[in-house]
């Protein structure tokens, strides 16, 4: 019986070291550690005090409590939101990142910044937590290099090709583009280009300014881009600074109506979270057309707005409203599925655990991928429409408003969508249409700068531009196809005249100075190599088209063919009743009428013996001769 106890005592003895050992030891990286799911953390991350997050935070909190209300959503588990502040810095953004991920959430919502999201989506990618953003719009976001990146808001790529529309839509060539000189600015631009590469359009110039640069450089800004020929200004800016740049612009005389003035999203979300419009803001902004997320109206909306009792928010707040629920939702599916609540270690960050830093208490969320993939198939209507994702991990059924501000607000004068592109048909109507029932390309008028209805022609001649330098060949031959003139030209004759032409034929303006080159012993090879090294802009002349001059310069098409040819001058004579004896001169004439004579007087001579007819007086044998004549 002695033995048998002292046999259990080392039996359990054993069993308590063995679980020590690999209790205790064993990393956490291969057995986890489980959370209690009655409250379930979600990190939210925006900037407070800013345009955009000042309207998102009652919405993000609104959110919650409806969702924590709502027993259908999470049963029995209390969604909680950690709210951290950006203060819009990439490294304190980073900052709050990592001191949120120390909460140990299993998604987050934000930031409203893509610069910020560009550095926070590297730890999420390595933390596996799905991050939700309804405030970055940067189209490179969504690439492969970001796969727990979420955007429940509109891709810039699709505002971009929807300016690119606009602005094919009222036949414009050239463009400026004014962008604050950050990530997200910069990339929306790239996207802009490529979207009017397409249209043939081109931006002439982009004008860059750094995030929270003081007015003096904006006004500097302004200056330069207005002594240009393009008067179509594309403005891509933050919504915290964006309106001083139409302040600016007030001044300097640039909001008349030979101007057009497009403002992306920025805009709206100023004017939307207005309480009551600003005269002085909307005295600065008429006749801007600016581009508005668009979020249809239905009762979800309608009840959001109600239980704030104002209509004062922009459609960021609706999309962070949504992020929440997108979270609750999949976090409810995630549940039912069998998902828990786990952490692990990163055996990176554990085996670099020296450092003061204490990265080690970043944890691996280890449903992250399955919460991800749930997220990417979850779909509900929300306050701001439709809620489900594509492939690429964006909204489906893009669309925007085209707002154009004048009086006091702004009024609607099309919709734009990646299904029909510009309509009047709400975008609604248009995706349930056929693409060949839908009308597309059409607006409603608009109010441009200066009170103008008509369309502005979008350029003028420029103040600083330096004019082509156009060479032609001075010589004397030839004179028919170019020479030198007393005109305010220079020059003159066929090749000029075809060139004009083109010229004129362009829908801006192309300032050019002609410059006679070389005499009668000018080698047009050497004209030609010159135009190559760019010390000449073009060539216009009698140029013939060989092979090896085409090697390194590119020509028009020919407009004249060369070879024998006779020319010859057409003088233009008025009619005379003499016009008959033009063919032949007077010595011709007398010839003949002396043949006629003698002709006469042989028949005279050789019929007045034998005839009587040729009989008679001198006088009548006379009148016979010229008779027979």
């Amino acid at each position: 019986m002695l033995v048998f106890w002292v046999w259990r005592i080392v039996i359990k003895a054993r069993v308590v070291v063995f679980a020590l050992f690999f209790g205790v030891w064993m990393p956490l990286g291969v057995i986890g550690v489980s959370r209690n799911t009655s409250v379930v953390n979600v990190g939210v991350l925006f900037t407070h005090d800013s345009v955009i997050g000042r309207s998102a935070q009652p919405a993000i909190l609104a959110a919650m409590d409806d969702v924590n209300a709502d027993n259908s959503v999470l049963p029995g588990t209390k969604l909680n939101l950690i709210l951290h502040d950006t203060n819009c810095s990439g490294f304190l953004g980073t900052v709050e990142a990592l001191r949120l991920m120390e909460d140990e959430v299993v998604a987050a919502i934000g930031p409203q910044s893509s610069n910020i999201a560009h550095f926070i989506s590297h730890i999420i990618n390595e933390l596996h937590i799905p991050l939700l953003s309804f405030g970055a719009t940067d189209p490179t976001l969504t690439t492969p290099h970001y796969p727990y990146f979420v955007r429940t808001t509109q891709n810039d790529y699709f505002q971009m090709n929807a300016i690119a529309d606009l602005i094919d839509h009222f036949g414009w060539r050239e463009v400026i583009a004014i962008f604050v000189d950050d990530d997200n600015a910069r990339n929306g631009i790239s996207a802009l280009n490529d979207a009017l590469a397409k249209k043939r359009v081109r931006i002439s110039y982009k004008a860059t300014f750094s995030p929270g640069s003081p007015t003096s450089v904006i006004n500097d800004l302004l200056v330069s881009v207005n002594l240009m020929e393009s008067r179509v200004y594309i403005v891509h800016v933050n919504p915290d600074t964006g309106l001083s740049i139409f302040t600016i612009a007030k001044k300097l005389e640039m909001m008349n109506s030979d101007y057009v003035w497009i403002a992306t999203d920025w805009l709206p979300s100023i004017l939307d979270s207005f309480e009551t419009n600003n005269h002085d803001v909307m005295n600065h902004l008429q006749g801007v057309v600016a581009l508005r997320h668009h979020t249809p109206d239905s009762n979800l909306k309608n009840n959001f707005a109600s239980k704030w009792n104002t209509t004062s928010f922009n459609s960021y707040a609706l999309y962070a409203y949504d992020s929440v629920w997108l979270a609750a939702r999949a976090l409810h599916t995630y549940f039912q599925e069998g998902g828990n609540v786990s952490f692990s270690n990163d055996p990176k960050l554990h085996e670099n655990n020296g450092s003061k830093l204490q990265l080690t208490s970043l944890r691996v969320f280890n449903g992250g991928e399955q919460l991800l993939e749930t997220i990417k198939r979850t779909k509900f209507k929300g306050v701001s429409g439709l809620v489900q994702f594509g492939d690429d991990r964006n909204l489906i059924h893009p669309a925007y408003d085209i707002m154009n501000i004048g009086g006091t607000g702004m009024r609607r004068i099309g919709y734009w969508t990646n299904y029909s592109g510009l309509s009047t048909m709400t975008p609604e109507s248009s995706y349930s249409k056929p693409l060949n029932a839908t009308p597309n390309g059409h607006l409603y008028t608009v109010i441009w700068p200066g009170e103008a209805t008509a369309v502005p022609r979008g350029w003028v001649f420029p103040h600083n531009g330096k004019p082509l330098q156009i060479v032609v060949p001075n010589r004397v031959n030839y004179k028919a196809f170019v020479i030198k003139d007393k005109s305010p030209l220079g020059v003159k004759g066929y090749c000029i005249d075809v060139f004009e032409a083109a010229i004129n034929l362009l829908p801006y303006p192309v300032p050019h100075a002609y410059i006679l080159k070389g005499d009668d012993s000018l080698d047009y090879n050497n004209l030609v190599y010159d135009v190559s090294q760019n010390r000449y802009d073009a060539a216009v002349g009698d140029i013939m088209i060989v092979t090896n001059r085409t090697k390194y310069v590119d020509f028009t098409q020919p407009f004249m063919e060369s070879g024998l040819v006779v020319v010859t001058v057409v003088k233009e004579k008025k009619s005379s009743p003499w016009a008959f004896l033009s063919p032949f001169t007077v010595q011709m004439w007398a010839v003949t009428a002396i043949l006629f004579v003698f002709v006469g007087a042989v028949v005279w001579i050789l019929e007045h013996r034998s005839n009587e007819e040729f009989r008679g007086s001198p006088r009548q044998q006379i009148i016979t001769v010229f008779w027979h004549s």
